[in-house]
């Protein structure tokens, strides 16, 4: 008979057998769980603060589907490291909430978020509680970003990339037409083949004229079908199937264009372009449903055959950047900073206000938070000054990125905002530590950008010191569920 050996007294009997706390420890109190956190929290930072500003240094992450990832954008950083941490999970949490909120700020939070933390610890190492270190954190149009198109093709240089009103396919035509003006388009959303019958059949022929009459009555089928298509005027037919060959062969009879587009969201994006309705069956368009486009023609972008459907007005719903590169990094790269900029441009059609950046901004709310401080009595104001100087992690980190000694710099900033000058900011195309008017030299951030910035990173912040215990329950048996994209089937681009 098995000895039976009893679990220790205490908090170890309450949970199931090979329950694990963290580190195969019970981790509780500031010793343990506060300050591990903190730090934990804090070499997130560290990683993309250097990444942070104009002059930020590049990651290259390899993910684990070993790709490789040149860049210094801290969301896709954070999206290919896969952080496991709980405590750092809270953080890019918040930054995810940053990238869809607003769509650029992301470091901001990281860093911020990171300085809130490395202060507040401070705080509870000079005997400050918790609750006490924590008393001041404070709990219009519309436009679609999707509806700025981006088309990688390699080659040539960044200086060749350009805007089209209308959309670039990387493909080929199907038939032998390759250019359209004044196209008017049917879309298909069904393959372009005759219709086929859900029951298998059997049919018996005995004389070589059953089989040419057999053979002959498809084909007559077949060009009715494409007849009445280009009876309604189209002249270009989009489809999402395959095509077959008897019906490229009328197509090319009656000079219809013909485009296959594979993916759903394309044929969507398309129809929202020349304002087409996706047909799910090979039936003739009413005019209602055709698209209308000033030309369909296929061209070639380096050694990449490309199809367009351009739009000569400017008024269209979606536009395309073609982007040139010499290497696939490098314009992924150039990608991830039109996707900031097209998010700023949303930002700015929901609040128009900005503010100075380079770091004005936030050596004016340090100064107008320790000057608040203060006036507070009590432990609070320690609080209220680490907040306050958590600002300052913003200019040092863009005046470390910049090769200028960061002091020298946050001092010349201090003074000059004393004086009143509240739009002076960080000088970073100086090579000594210097500061200008951020409004005159047009650097500006947007204001919601840094208001979501501020209030997720003071959330995450408040959240991580809020834990005083970390347990983590034993794994349940059996094989892992799949780790499959959840609501893969939802349609949410629409």
């Amino acid at each position: 008979m098995a000895l039976h050996v009893p679990k220790a007294p205490g908090f170890a009997q309450m949970l199931k057998e090979g329950a694990k706390r963290v580190c195969s420890q019970h981790f509780s109190g500031l010793e343990e769980a506060v300050y591990r956190n903190i730090q934990a929290c804090k070499e997130l930072a560290q990683t993309t603060r250097t990444a942070y500003g104009p002059n930020g240094m590049n990651k290259m992450v390899i993910n684990h589907l070993e790709k490789l990832f040149v860049t210094n954008d801290a969301a896709t950083i954070l999206r290919e490291l896969e952080v496991q941490h709980p405590a750092a999970k809270m953080i890019v949490m918040a930054s995810h909430m940053q990238e869809q909120e607003v769509g650029d700020g992301t470091n901001f939070v990281l860093v911020f978020a990171g300085a809130l933390l490395e202060l507040a610890e401070e705080l509870l190492r000079i005997g400050l509680s918790v609750s006490e270190a924590i008393s001041i954190f404070p709990d219009s149009g519309h436009f679609n970003v999707d509806n700025i198109r981006v088309c990688k093709i390699l080659g040539s240089g960044i200086c060749s990339s350009s805007v089209l009103h209308g959309m670039v396919f990387k493909k080929e035509t199907e038939g032998d037409v390759t250019s359209v003006k004044d196209a008017k388009i049917a879309v298909y959303s069904c393959p372009f083949d005759g219709t086929i019958t859900e029951t298998k059949g059997t049919v018996l022929i005995k004389t070589a004229e059953e089989l040419m009459d057999f053979s002959k009555g498809e084909e007559q089928l077949m060009e009715a079908q494409v007849r009445a298509v280009a009876d309604t005027g189209a002249n270009v037919i989009v489809t999402g199937g395959k095509v077959a060959d008897m019906a490229l062969h009328y197509a090319n009879k009656y000079s219809i264009m013909l485009v296959r587009l594979n993916s759903k969201w394309d044929l969507r994006r398309l129809c929202k372009t020349v304002g087409a309705t996706a047909l799910p069956r090979l039936t003739p368009p009413v005019a209602e449903e055709m698209g209308h486009c000033d030309s369909v023609y296929l061209s070639e972008v380096g050694d990449t055959q490309v199809v367009v459907f351009k739009h000569e007005k400017e008024d269209g719903a979606i536009s395309t950047i073609v982007l040139r590169g010499s290497t696939d990094n490098l314009m992924d790269d150039v990608e991830r900073a039109v996707d900031d900029g097209v998010n700023t441009f949303k930002v700015l059609t929901r609040d128009k206000r900005l503010v100075p950046g380079g770091g004005a901004t936030e050596i004016e709310l340090a100064k107008q938070i320790t000057s608040y401080g203060e006036t507070c009595p009590g432990l609070e104001q320690y609080a209220i000054k680490k907040f306050a100087e958590a600002f300052e992690a913003i200019p040092r980190a863009l005046a470390e990125n910049s090769g200028v000694k960061a002091n020298e710099v946050i001092s010349k900033l201090y003074a000059v905002h004393q004086e009143g000058n509240k739009n002076v900011g960080l000088d970073i195309e100086a090579e000594v530590p210097a500061v200008k008017d951020m409004l005159e030299a047009g650097v500006l951030d947007t204001y919601l950008g840094k208001y979501w910035a501020i209030k997720l990173a003071t959330n995450a912040a408040v959240t991580v010191l809020r834990v005083d215990q970390i347990i983590m329950a034993k794994p349940a048996g059996g094989p892992k569920p799949p780790s499959g994209k959840k609501d893969w089937d939802d349609d949410q681009n629409d």
